[in-house]
């Protein structure tokens, strides 16, 4: 995998807060100033003036289930009647483009959704909305279907396009329209803005290269006279605002994380349904034709458990409150145990939002404050430090991302004598002499999801029985990205570096292969829980190849 760009867009974007700033119909307001740096964009009014299936869960009954809902929605109207009476955030806002004029004859704004696909609890949309609504135009929504992304396969696939039929009927409802673009944005997104006559374009935020390379892309390629802005709407402390430089672990950067979110982590406003109707609406999605045009594995089956879409994520958010969040303090490490929140496929995909699994799970903390605290550590503080990592750190699926102490001690180590040696296929296949292992290996294949303390087990024996550092990374990083659900993220990233690069951990008893890594064996897992009753649960089967 080629390394990106070091930050192939630092000479355009600012970490400082940027956004663009309107004048509505009633005269421009002048944007206040921000402890770094004033807003930058400024947009003239043109004279254009133009449900999947929720998951049902164990004990969570329909009725619950809508009552729940109810309430989300309430505490969001509650909050404001629509984003333009809400005091937006402008930090999580930032600048893109060169221009800060919008154009006389402008025509719509559009939300380029790739990351964060969802309509509500969505910080991008609701930006977008914002800027749709003082400018009195139609807003439109575009997604850009690539053929192919890393390995991710139909599993992966499959779980986003029906999260997206249930974004293009919400956007239906809401009078705006969702356009389903086949091809890499540069080929299409260009041409898309020229044909709709768009005057403000509005993206959200990864920190992967590859969405990188697409947004320098699109800044490439786009009219001059077309403002671009990016908004973080996936984790609650905007990455750039975090920090301006990668931390060294959770310790380092857990204080600035929590200094901020009383700040960051408020309650959305309501994406409304939009009062500027669009001049032509969009065009019918084939969605079988852009199954068609995947150009990925299909053997991977789809998983049965999770079932696609921001409705069916909420309903296993609200299960976990309900039924497992009072065990996961104390049970979370225990693969035997219900206490995880399962919500890794949904915050990958962006169909629910962090920030509202946060804002849910804490009114919890006065019954269950150890859960809960807990909770926030791994679901903010760690998931933000991994975010972090992959941002500032261009390595960050290679033994080069590493601390010098994690790359020296592994060198150092890398021609110490293996007790197995085993080639991808067999790894894959599960058919290695150790059973929990194995047993792993066939929970991630079967159900596209891993036990989150089997994961750190998992790699770290990769580790031990392979010919290299680089080779066992290479195929952590693989297996991960291909049968989880959650692959190609982040956290995955992070999770396999940590496991066998040391990243955020620090250097322990030295020993053969691991070198001053962090160890872990199997008596270390059957002190802490019973193996055999996970191992009895998947079985070695030949997998498909």
């Amino acid at each position: 995998m080629s390394p990106a760009r070091p930050h192939a867009h630092d000479h355009t974007h600012s970490h400082a807060p940027c956004c663009i700033t309107l004048g509505g119909p009633r005269g421009c307001t002048r944007p206040h100033a921000t402890t770094l740096l004033r807003a930058v964009l400024r947009m003239r009014r043109g004279r254009g003036k133009r449900k999947a299936e929720a998951t049902e869960l164990p004990r969570v009954s329909r009725r619950r289930k809508e009552e729940e809902e109810d309430a989300v929605q309430e505490a969001r109207r509650r909050t404001a009647p629509s984003v333009r009476e809400f005091k937006y955030n402008k930090k999580r806002v930032r600048l893109i483009s060169q221009g800060s004029d919008l154009k006389e004859d402008a025509q719509c704004i559009l939300y380029w959704m790739f990351r964060d696909q969802r309509v509500q609890d969505n910080w991008a949309f609701l930006y977008a909305q914002r800027l749709a609504l003082k400018q009195e135009l139609p807003l439109h929504v575009c997604f850009c279907l690539v053929p192919k992304f890393l390995d991710a396969t139909i599993r992966h696939y499959d779980f986003m396009l029906k999260g997206l039929q249930e974004v293009s009927e919400e956007c239906a409802e809401l009078n705006i329209p969702f356009h389903l673009l086949l091809g890499y944005p540069k080929d299409v997104l260009p041409t898309f803005v020229v044909e709709r006559g768009v005057g403000g374009l509005v993206t959200d935020f990864s920190p992967l290269r590859l969405p990188r390379q697409w947004v320098e892309d699109i800044r490439e390629r786009l009219p001059e006279d077309v403002p671009f802005a990016q908004v973080d709407a996936h984790n609650i402390v905007p990455c750039w605002v975090a920090s301006p430089k990668q931390e060294y672990s959770a310790w380092t950067i857990r204080g600035k994380i929590h200094a901020q979110l009383p700040e960051f982590l408020t309650e959305f406003p309501p994406v409304i349904c939009h009062p500027y109707p669009p001049s032509c609406p969009a065009e019918p999605i084939a969605w079988e034709a852009c199954y068609s045009s995947l150009q990925v594995d299909r053997t991977v089956n789809e998983v049965e458990w999770a079932t696609p879409g921001t409705a069916a994520g909420l309903a296993v958010l609200q299960s976990f409150i309900a039924e497992r969040l009072k065990y996961f303090g104390s049970h979370r490490n225990n693969p035997n145990k219900e206490a995880l929140s399962n919500l890794s496929p949904w915050f990958h995909f962006g169909q629910v939002s962090t920030q509202r699994a946060i804002l849910e799970v804490q009114k919890q903390r006065g019954k269950y404050k150890e859960s809960v605290d807990v909770f926030v550590e791994e679901a903010v503080v760690r998931r933000e430090l991994a975010e972090n990592f992959c941002y500032y750190n261009e390595n960050y699926d290679s033994v080069q991302g590493a601390y010098d102490w994690a790359q020296t001690t592994l060198k150092l180590h890398s021609k110490d004598k293996r007790p197995f040696l085993y080639k991808l296929q067999e790894l894959e296949q599960g058919t290695t002499h150790d059973p929990l292992w194995n047993a792993a290996q066939l929970q991630m294949v079967q159900e596209g999801k891993m036990h989150g303390f089997l994961r750190m087990y998992w790699a770290k024996k990769i580790l031990e029985w392979t010919r290299s550092p680089e080779e066992a990374l290479q195929f952590a990083i693989y297996l991960n990205d291909r049968y989880e659900l959650d692959g190609r993220d982040p956290n995955g990233y992070v999770g396999c570096l940590w496991s066998i690069c040391g990243i955020h951990d620090h250097g322990w008893t030295e020993r053969a292969v691991f070198g001053k890594i962090r160890y872990m064996n199997y008596a270390g897992c059957k002190r802490k829980f019973d193996v055999g009753q996970f191992e009895r649960r998947y079985t070695p089967h030949k997998l498909s190849q």
